[in-house]
């Protein structure tokens, strides 16, 4: 059996790749293990969102007598968000082998095994293939951390399925995953304390934005340890679990019925015979890639997670879209200039380009410009008592270098910016495109 493409991985980047190339032609094979969409789709990006949705809709019913609006006795049933979550995430997962049949991709459930450039078994079948594209995606990282393996805790597959809402919460990492997490659940009133290694949640976001984030979620209530390294785990009475910490501060603990370990993610390399290709790697040690996504071996392509540069959804999808545009013999390359980054909170904040951190480090001369949300109006009409700051970082000659907001909906319009930053507009060019009115994205045409 010969295709033109075959594809290891079901997740964002392989879907989307054997789309295109199906759809130009291309006789494409697909393997996936387990379900198709990968963990954005089955246990990340979209059951996520659909949780935190709820939670949203709950705080805004609670919050109607700010919008003379009165709603009495409300209440949530979080059976019935997790049964909804999983509603929506197979209504989903069959939109996408719809659209692959559609296009005549053929899809083959096991675990694949490479075992060379242009060969792969899954099974007792052996796939030969013209280009093989890796897209194998990330596993949640867990520490090693004394007394873990003595206690139950959850990963963010647990914490999305679970039925009984716990009393308190304790998670380690402050990081995108840990902090949704923490939303989620302090919107429903479980007491929640995050522990953060470094001295301010979300690494890689814009910092003072990410620290106004956890100033209000302070004021709900959630409990932050910046700066804190766990160093044990123990079982404490009544089921709970004991945290033990070190800061600046000295040692303490905190007790509470649910762990949730959230520390990050990490490149899936093993188990599919990525060592029979002998690839060159990057000194960091990560498979190294040109601009159309292949490696030292012609035809081979790595997209996603497994490049370890962007462990992103959207980046994984315009990977693909690269790299099948590279085997079909189209002008393309991939930029890494824009990558949109987006935590969804309430309230949400996103980023895109460069941060004042990152253009100080590289040494870039750079100014910063930034409104309340509150110079929208149409932000001021739907967030009764809710402040939000935007915030962008110009070059000396007026480049858009990078945009980042706190505030809703900051998952809908970072876009606006994402596409200055891409193409290079100064702010004069930006401010010619005519924004409708009201909108919350008029912000960036404030800033102007």
């Amino acid at each position: 059996m010969k295709y033109q493409i075959a594809i290891i991985g079901g997740g964002p980047a392989g879907y989307t790749a054997a789309e295109a190339a199906g759809r130009a032609g291309l006789s494409v094979v697909l393997f996936e293990k387990q379900s198709l969409g990968g963990v954005c789709l089955n246990e990340g990006c979209i059951p996520t969102k659909t949780l935190l949705y709820s939670a949203k809709m709950y705080d805004h019913a609670r919050q109607g007598q700010k919008y003379a609006v009165t709603a009495e006795g409300v209440s949530f049933d979080l059976p019935k968000i997790i049964a909804r979550k999983q509603k929506v995430v197979r209504k989903l997962v069959l939109g996408v082998k719809g659209k692959l049949t559609a296009h005549g991709v053929t899809l083959v459930t096991g675990t694949a095994e490479i075992l060379d450039a242009h060969r792969v078994r899954c099974g007792e079948t052996v796939y030969e293939c013209d280009n093989l594209l890796l897209c194998t995606g990330s596993e949640t990282f867990i520490p090693p951390i004394a007394g873990l393996d003595t206690v139950p805790y959850w990963t963010h597959r647990d914490a999305l399925d679970s039925k009984e809402l716990p009393q308190s919460l304790v998670i380690v990492g402050g990081g995108v995953i840990g902090m949704e997490f923490a939303s989620f659940f302090s919107s429903l009133g479980t007491q929640v304390t995050v522990i953060e290694m470094l001295d301010e949640i979300l690494g890689g976001m814009d910092a003072e934005l990410a620290a106004l984030l956890r100033a209000d979620y302070a004021k709900r209530g959630v409990r932050f340890l910046t700066s804190t390294k766990v160093v044990s785990i123990a079982p404490a009475e009544g089921g709970q679990v004991q945290v033990s910490y070190e800061n600046a501060e000295g040692a303490g603990s905190v007790t509470a019925q649910r762990l949730l370990m959230s520390v990050g993610r990490r490149p899936v390399t093993q188990g599919f015979g990525l060592e029979n290709l002998g690839l060159q790697q990057t000194e960091r040690g990560r498979i190294a890639v040109d601009a159309h996504m292949q490696t030292s071996l012609p035809g081979v392509y790595v997209c996603g997670d497994l490049t370890g540069f962007s462990l992103l959804a959207h980046t994984a999808v315009r990977e693909a879209e690269v790299a099948v545009n590279h085997i079909l013999g189209r002008d393309d390359a991939m930029s890494y200039r824009a990558i949109p980054g987006v935590v969804y909170t309430n309230p949400e904040i996103a980023g895109v380009g460069e941060t004042e951190a990152s253009l100080q480090q590289k040494g870039i001369a750079f100014r910063t410009v930034k409104l309340p949300m509150a110079y929208s109006g149409r932000f001021v009409a739907e967030n009764e008592g809710v402040n939000g700051l935007c915030k962008l970082l110009l070059a000396d000659d007026d480049t858009v270098l990078g945009a980042h907001v706190l505030g809703n909906p900051a998952s809908e319009i970072i876009t606006l910016a994402g596409m200055a930053v891409e193409l290079g507009l100064k702010a004069g060019e930006w401010k010619k495109i005519v924004f409708p009115h009201p909108t919350v994205g008029e912000i960036f045409r404030e800033l102007l």
